[in-house]
């Protein structure tokens, strides 16, 4: 199921709202792994970490390939970039807000003088 671009950043976000998933997202950054190695660190169990796998297999975050026996997951970063582009806009916005009242501040302190 493909999403459109609304969807697929709600559900990026709605992802990335569980601290579990942001870990495992984090130690995918260093490289595949298995739900194995994606347990270790945690005080869950297997079939919980596949719950979090899966909802970061629907927003796109994650791929699980096939080596072997093993299956990989891996982490797939164009669902961040989307979010971070879509982020961006409202930092841009917003520092050019604040530009503007550190301007008008600026204005009124000289003012005073």
């Amino acid at each position: 199921m493909k999403l459109d671009g609304y969807e697929q950043l709600d559900a990026t976000f709605a992802a990335l709202a569980d601290p579990t998933r942001r870990a495992i997202l984090a130690r995918l950054r260093q490289g595949d792994a298995t739900v194995t190695e994606l347990a270790a660190p945690f005080a869950m169990s297997q079939p919980a970490i596949s719950k979090h796998l899966k909802v970061l297999e629907r927003a796109g975050l994650v791929t699980r390939g096939r080596d072997a026996q093993r299956r990989p997951c891996r982490l797939r970063p164009e669902p961040l970039r989307r979010a971070k582009d879509w982020l961006e806009d409202y930092r841009a916005y917003w520092q050019e807000s604040y530009g503007r009242l550190d301007d008008l501040l600026e204005e009124l302190d000289h003012g005073d003088g």
